[in-house]
Order: structure tokens, then sequence, then C-alpha cells
């Protein structure tokens, strides 16, 4: 089962916080989670993109209700809607590598991750890379995570579509 991630976070040198986390599963099913003790720091301390980009859009409705609470909470129900799909995950993001940092953080440390799970992330940039980088499908021009997770999928299928190997 491919899961399509995204994460919106807070960066600066040496520090990293997911704010939010949108994961759309192949079968259909959708994952939203904020970390409000997150959110409400990064309020006070962002600044840049995050303040004008990010957070006005943490909690926009996207048709579904997000999941609210810790980092535990949100790891125990990522990996409760993982093993809802059944089979084997194979995970997915758009320049993964902060998206799959935080990811496995919600499990604890990489080791951590449960059984059967890669401990690595495919990153559809390096598809389009070694496909001659086509014109994908237009992206949203807002940062929400699940947004972005649902962008993930239709340009994941788009590629398929045309011809670029189902992995």
């Amino acid at each position: 089962m491919r899961y399509f991630i995204d994460t919106e976070f807070r960066e600066e040198r040496g520090f990293l916080e997911m704010l939010t986390i949108g994961i759309v599963a192949e079968d259909g099913r959708e994952f939203y989670a904020i970390d409000d003790m997150a959110v409400d720091r990064a309020r006070l301390n962002a600044s840049g993109f995050v303040k004008d980009q990010v957070l006005p859009y943490v909690a926009e409705p996207m048709n579904i209700i997000p999941m609210r609470g810790s980092l535990l909470a949100i790891g125990e129900a990522v990996r409760a809607f993982v093993a809802a799909g059944g089979s084997k995950p194979c995970f997915w993001g758009w320049f993964a590598d902060y998206d799959w940092v935080l990811f496995c953080w919600l499990q604890g440390r990489m080791v951590d991750l449960p059984t059967g799970w890669p401990q690595y992330c495919r990153d559809l940039k390096q598809l389009c890379d070694s496909l001659g980088n086509p014109r994908l499908p237009s992206q949203p021009k807002k940062h929400h995570a699940l947004s972005d997770a649902r962008w993930i999928r239709a340009a994941y299928d788009w590629l398929v579509s045309q011809g670029g190997a189902k992995l």
C-alpha cells in the first residue's frame, strides 16, 4: 500500500519541529494531524515563510476533521492509520528529506519504526528526474500538509499514467 506524506514544519539552524502532517493512502483514506503545542510555539516564534505561508492554513477545513494532539498521540494514530491498510507500506513524498525525518520521529527513532515499514521514503522528485523532469500537474498555492499530500498522490498517478513505472 502506497502512502503519500507531507509535513509542514518550522526550521531553524539545528532545529526542526513538525507542525502538521498529511497522509493520503492509495485506497483513498486520508489522515491529517495538528500538533497544537508546536503551532502555538510557531505563532510566537515563526517569521517569514512559516508565518506567511503555513500558519494561516493550518486549521483550514479540507473535508476532514484533523486529529489534534501530542507527537506521541499523533505517532500512535499514524501507526493505526498505516496498519489499517493491511499490506507492507511504501511511503512517497516530494523533496521528502525533512518530511521523512519528522515522520520517523513520530515513532521515536528510525530503528523504532514498526516491523515491516521501510527505513526510507521514496521521493517523487527523484522519480521525475529519472523520467526527464516532465511537467507535473499544478501544485496547490497554499502550504497545507493534507493538500500537499493529495497533490503528491495526484502527481504520482499522473506520472504512472504517462508511462512511468509503478513503484
